[in-house]
């Protein structure tokens, strides 16, 4: 027999309330990044108030959790059509192990930054440091 994949009543009644609160700073037109942070980061309501990984695990597969996602798209969609003042970004899809992953996010979040955050700084740490060899072996 299958295990049950039933959420409970206060769960359903949680996600509602976190859809609330997220629909209500939509409508204020936040820039993505505040809604993102706001809303799914870190420190944003849904992980506030679904703490428990596993009731975590059941809101992100809820549809309130998919009306989330649509916000934030729909919010990056409409700023990607903005002008910005702020230079472009380009992404960049990297491949790695999953182990290597897990460090890096353990690292992330041990240091409250994303995983981009952190791999932008190990990046231009270790650009900088190839520099600084490559000025001091033209200078003997």
């Amino acid at each position: 027999m299958a295990a049950s994949t039933t959420v409970p009543h206060s769960e359903t009644h949680a996600a509602t309330a976190v859809l609330e609160v997220a629909e209500r700073l939509y409508t204020m037109n936040p820039e993505w990044v505040v809604f993102f942070r706001e809303t799914l980061g870190v420190d944003g309501i849904v992980r506030r108030t679904f703490s428990d990984p596993d009731a975590l695990v059941r809101f992100e597969c809820s549809p309130q959790y998919a009306r989330i996602r649509e916000m934030l798209d729909g919010l990056r969609a409409r700023q990607s059509e903005r002008p910005s003042d702020r230079e472009t970004q380009r992404v960049v899809t990297v491949r790695m192990p999953r182990s290597l992953h897990e460090t890096l996010k353990a690292e992330a979040e041990q240091h409250r930054v994303s995983i981009n955050t952190l791999c932008i700084s190990k990046l231009m740490k270790l650009l900088d440091q190839q520099e600084r060899q490559e000025l001091a072996a033209g200078r003997t």
